[in-house]
């Protein structure tokens, strides 16, 4: 099957005799035995359930992998895969990783006797002379977090050899836009309460693999610990993935216009996306996934106007998390790297004044229309007639270098590769990765009525530390 069919229809009850056409919740803790010695397959929900049990298989057939473990969180599966490295061994590990992950390592699995050197994995020369006996994994995640920076899997794989543990963390691109097991990983990370699940309503995490003898182990401790992914959870992540195609590709669309935008304003002073012309390891990225994903980090002219965004964004919310269908901005220096050591995230470029956004899947007008009246509309250019001149070149500008990134600005039998009226994935990768002219400022210069204030009410608490 095609991916988007699997999306839909890979998770099926192979214990169903009603001709149920969703999963249903087996909410049971424990299984009855047909006689001594006998089982049904399913024993006790700590090792299997069956509503758990078809969305690993989904997730791995997503991932073109041969077996996946579903676990209660991303961390938790993140925790079980750190105890498949042998105790007073090293781990190699990109140097720019979620802020959850760096406390991991950092905290429990050194105190497990497990050393983690954390540098750049895409410079192979020092990936190389980094290399040792002791090295018995790689940890890379790519685009990182937050800092877009690009890996070149094939290259580490081929840097570290067979013998040393390959784990990627896919979060942010999804097996719709890339599939590691494919490019040399042994491991795939998920946090699946981002794009798999979609909808910002459970937790989950998951691990695919071709090998063998690493599934076996890591169902060993997921029946030790106990960190299996519960049946009402699995339920909603196999009713999320049903429609993971079809957000990815929507939030994808507006983020590569959310990302030409951002750079046209005069308080935006970076812009971190791979789908940008002149993003660092595009060409690296583009022979490696299908698209850019839908994850933008900026940087702004002050802490002052981060600050400002924060607190003045109405339509897209101010909290943790990304991938879900709402538009969700971070701050994360306080928020998902607060536990980095502040010299080591300035050092990465994690300052008071970056910001990252995840965009959803919402209508692009009102996600602009949000930011640029938290960002103001064309403030910071010295006099009127240069705010209207940037407002003139800015009109129209992102919207027509997005349809043509995407091929979406020609009718669907004309688009390349088409079948159906649909893109194939092959002509979708070879046109996002084609030559495009640098666009221009891509902001109205005309300011639309403001949208609805769907902040909740505000709370006495600080920002929670993920």
């Amino acid at each position: 099957m095609k991916t988007e069919s699997i999306c839909v229809r890979g998770a099926r009850d192979l214990n169903d005799r009603t001709g149920a056409v969703a999963v249903p919740i087996y909410q049971s803790a424990t299984f009855a035995h047909p006689g001594v010695g006998a089982s049904t397959g399913y024993d006790y929900a700590r090792v299997q359930n069956p509503t758990r049990e078809p969305l690993e298989r989904l997730v791995a057939a997503l991932e073109n992998g041969r077996e996946c473990a579903a676990f209660a969180s991303g961390m938790a599966a993140m925790d079980a895969v750190m105890w498949l490295v042998p105790p007073g061994s090293r781990m190699l590990a990109t140097s720019d990783l979620y802020g959850g992950s760096v406390r991991l390592f950092s905290e429990l699995a050194g105190r497990a006797g497990l050393r983690v050197d954390y540098l750049d994995t895409n410079d192979q020369k020092r990936l190389a002379a980094a290399m040792g006996p002791d090295v018995k994994a790689v940890f890379v995640e790519t685009p990182s977090n937050p800092m877009m920076n690009i890996t070149d899997l094939r290259a580490v794989r081929k840097t570290v050899g067979p013998d040393v543990m390959m784990v990627v963390d896919n979060t942010f691109l999804t097996p719709i836009l890339m599939r590691p097991l494919e490019l040399g990983a042994d491991v795939v990370l998920h946090s699946g309460t981002k794009y798999l699940g979609g909808h910002n309503d459970t937790l989950s995490g998951f691990a695919v693999t071709n090998s063998q003898a690493i599934a076996d182990r890591l169902r060993y401790i997921t029946k030790t610990v106990g960190t299996g992914l519960s049946p009402f959870d699995s339920f909603l992540v196999i009713r999320g993935l049903k429609t993971l195609h079809l957000r990815v590709e929507r939030a994808q669309a507006t983020a590569t216009e959310a990302a030409l935008w951002l750079r046209s304003h005069p308080r935006v002073r970076k812009v971190f996306y791979p789908g940008l012309p002149d993003h660092p390891g595009r060409d690296v990225h583009s022979a490696q996934a299908s698209g850019a994903g839908a994850m933008i980090s900026f940087e702004v002219d002050s802490p002052r106007t981060a600050e400002k965004v924060l607190e003045s964004v109405r339509f897209i919310l101010y909290a943790e998390s990304l991938g879900g269908v709402e538009t969700l901005v971070t701050y994360p220096h306080l928020q998902t790297h607060s536990d980095v050591p502040p010299e080591k995230r300035e050092e990465l470029g994690i300052t008071d004044r970056l910001l990252r956004l995840s965009v959803g899947v919402e209508a692009a007008e009102d996600i602009l229309a949000d930011l640029g009246r938290a960002l103001g509309w064309g403030r910071g250019l010295r006099t009127a007639s240069a705010r209207r001149a940037w407002g003139r070149r800015a009109r129209g500008g992102a919207r027509r270098w997005a349809l043509r990134e995407s091929g979406l600005g020609l009718p669907a039998g004309e688009r390349p590769g088409a079948v159906g009226g649909r893109a194939t994935g092959n002509a979708r990768r070879a046109n996002w990765r084609g030559d495009v002219p640098e666009p221009g400022p891509a902001c109205s210069g005309t300011r639309p009525p403001g949208p609805p204030d769907l902040r909740y009410p505000p709370s006495p608490q600080s920002p929670g530390q993920l």
